[in-house]
């Protein structure tokens, strides 16, 4: 019996081995594939300026410089090797055959994270998605964290960001290296701490 797929997209994360996040991110929008990769743009200036003019000039620039106007900003990763994708059930099947067809030495270019007891590739709720675009989208000062880097920090009180840049985002509020920090997660693959947050601009959620 053939199984149907699920046309609805849903989020997925991808780690990437050996620098190439840039390169899948390529891939993937050839794909046609929406995808999201936390960045930060850094100007460059002086030499650093003119070597990646030239590479915009000539062609060989990859997605990790951007033009605008004169200006050429750097965008480097947040979190190092880490992509997320929105695609169908289909569509995930065949990003992970082209990861497994981008080999090196042997390795495939990367995996796409999967649940808990390894049944199916892990489905990231769309709400965690959306915390996590705008905390990583909200300035400086973030920190991130692995699942297991996590442990001491899980428990906490639940609060939505009333005010300020993060306005609507929900999560739990921590004191983190001396800040208040406003923590969110995508479970089971990574968390983001933001700067500090004044308590004026938080309100309590009810679990």
């Amino acid at each position: 019996m053939t199984r149907e797929y699920s046309q609805e997209p849903e989020w997925y994360a991808i780690k990437v081995f050996f620098n190439k996040v840039f390169m899948l991110e390529a891939i993937l929008d050839g794909m046609g594939q929406e995808s999201y990769l936390a960045v930060e743009k850094v100007q460059l200036k002086g030499q650093e300026h003119i070597a990646a003019a030239r590479r915009v000039a000539s062609g060989e620039a990859d997605s990790s410089l951007v033009k605008e106007g004169p200006v050429i900003f750097q965008r480097k990763p947040l979190v190092s090797s880490l992509i997320f994708v929105k695609a169908t059930e289909s569509e995930i099947l065949k990003i992970d055959a082209t990861l497994k067809e981008n080999q090196t030495s042997s390795k495939p270019m990367g995996f796409i994270y999967k649940n808990a007891d390894y049944s199916a590739f892990a489905k990231i709720p769309a709400s965690q998605m959306q915390m996590f675009k705008l905390i990583t989208t909200s300035g400086s000062g973030l920190l991130f964290f692995s699942e297991e880097g996590l442990t001491r920090y899980k428990e906490g009180s639940r609060v939505r960001v009333v005010s300020g840049p993060l306005k609507g985002t929900e999560g739990y509020i921590k004191r983190i290296r001396r800040d208040r920090r406003l923590l969110v997660c995508i479970e089971g693959i990574i968390a983001v701490a933001s700067s500090y947050i004044p308590p004026a601009d938080l309100e309590t959620v009810e679990e």
